[in-house]
């Protein structure tokens, strides 16, 4: 807890002292040459001098890396890419992880996680019990000498070996490709281990302890695995999947969110039952935030940590230890505390309504879906929604396809509730 109660204690100076790291690591490549790292000596130089990038600006200097060439955008030869569907454009991302990223963020990361459980619960009895990881498809291929692949898959494959006797399931059955196939394989191998943790992403997750409960006859998890305690959780939003993990699980477990994504890892809770996350600030990682009220416009601005304000929208920006410079991850944050930095995720910057200067964020949707579906007995499985402009005379408004695993017991209730939340 040193290293966190460090960055807790002085988090501008810890922001600081990661820019002009990596900006001393990076000034030989190609990037930090193109734009003058080696010149810079504020951050209002790093704001002028070094372009705000997206995917799509940034891929030609990724292609380039990804064909096996050296000092591209961070020194020497970066050897695994994490393939990404694109959240929202179709074509696959691959982005760079570089050994300081793998152990500096990404391991680092994990170690912090448990580190804060476990000062949060010392009564825990979490290392007596296996850790059951669920990751996406894991097969790795090579082309030009790099590897490229699912997040866990590189994630897994490059664990030091005393990890896997505490995990399940096994290397060999977790980076297994065909979905079916390894779903099988993994309710084979862990409905008869002593699982105490979960991790994974929530929608997989559920789909894969319901298949445990039909290959057990088990009617809850805590039948199948007495001491569950704890499930660790990102990816998606949790807030519609509470009330089934549940009654899914039979009993009361604790839940801890993170922030990760294949190009960094951003964001732990810290305390029991919060539903904010602790921003993690020395993980090679320097962050930038451009407010959304303002983002796509020739206004947009980007603010370095120590400007920004409690409860406003925010397109994050990072800096990398995997060699991205000003890089848009297309996440949107909203400050809850400053002391220490606190946050929530509020969605996407292209999942986004702002027809009518409503600003409407995921997360404002998700908490009204969540307040309906109490009220109403209702269980979600997918929604979508658009803006439906004025014409002749008619007001604005909104649409929303709505996709039920179970029905509300009254409809128009349900849409009275969502509206007015």
């Amino acid at each position: 807890m040193e290293g966190i109660n460090q960055f807790i204690e002085h988090p501008i100076e810890t922001q600081q002292r990661v820019l002009f790291s990596l900006l001393s690591q990076a000034k030989n490549t190609e990037y930090g040459k193109l734009h003058h790292f080696e010149e810079i000596k504020s951050y209002e130089d790093f704001n002028k001098q070094v372009p705000i990038v997206s995917y799509e600006d940034f891929e030609p200097f990724i292609e380039k890396a990804r064909q096996g060439n050296p000092d591209v955008f961070w020194p020497g030869k970066i050897k695994h890419f994490a393939k990404s569907s694109g959240t929202t454009n179709a074509k696959s991302k691959f982005i760079p992880i570089s050994d300081e990223s793998l152990q500096n963020c990404h391991y680092k990361a994990g170690k912090d996680l448990l580190a804060i459980y476990i000062n949060n619960h010392k009564d825990s009895n979490l290392f007596k019990f296996k850790n059951l990881r669920l990751g996406g498809s894991a097969e790795l291929y090579e082309s030009f000498g790099t590897k490229f692949g699912d997040l866990s898959a590189i994630l897994i494959e490059n664990l030091p070996f005393w990890v896997e006797r505490t995990t399940t399931p096994s290397r060999e059955v977790s980076l297994m490709s065909e979905w079916e196939t390894k779903l099988k394989a993994i309710v084979s191998e862990v409905k008869n281990k002593d699982v105490g943790s979960l991790t994974g992403v929530p929608s997989w997750m559920m789909v894969l302890l319901q298949r445990v409960l039909k290959d057990t006859g088990k009617k809850s998890i805590s039948e199948v695995w007495p001491n569950l305690e704890v499930f660790f959780h990102g990816g998606i939003s949790f807030v519609p999947y509470r009330e089934q993990y549940k009654q899914l699980i039979g009993k009361d477990i604790r839940y801890y969110e993170i922030y990760n994504a294949s190009e960094g890892f951003f964001g732990i809770q810290d305390r029991f039952g919060s539903d904010e996350m602790l921003l993690m600030l020395d993980y090679g990682i320097f962050y930038e935030f451009i407010p959304m009220d303002t983002f796509g416009t020739e206004n947009a601005k980007a603010v370095s940590l120590e400007n920004v304000e409690l409860g406003k929208n925010y397109a994050v920006v990072i800096s990398t230890n995997g060699g991205l410079w000003r890089y848009l991850i297309g996440d949107t944050i909203r400050f809850t505390d400053l002391k220490p930095f606190r946050f929530k995720i509020s969605g996407r910057t292209k999942h986004y309504i702002n027809a009518f200067g409503e600003e409407l964020m995921i997360d404002n949707v998700e908490t009204a879906l969540s307040k309906a579906c109490q009220e109403t007995n209702a269980k979600i499985t997918d929604y979508t929604g658009a803006p439906v402009y004025m014409k002749d005379g008619e007001s604005g408004s909104h649409e929303w396809m709505i996709e039920f695993s179970t029905e509300p017991n009254d409809f128009g209730r349900f849409s009275e509730i969502f509206d007015e939340t």
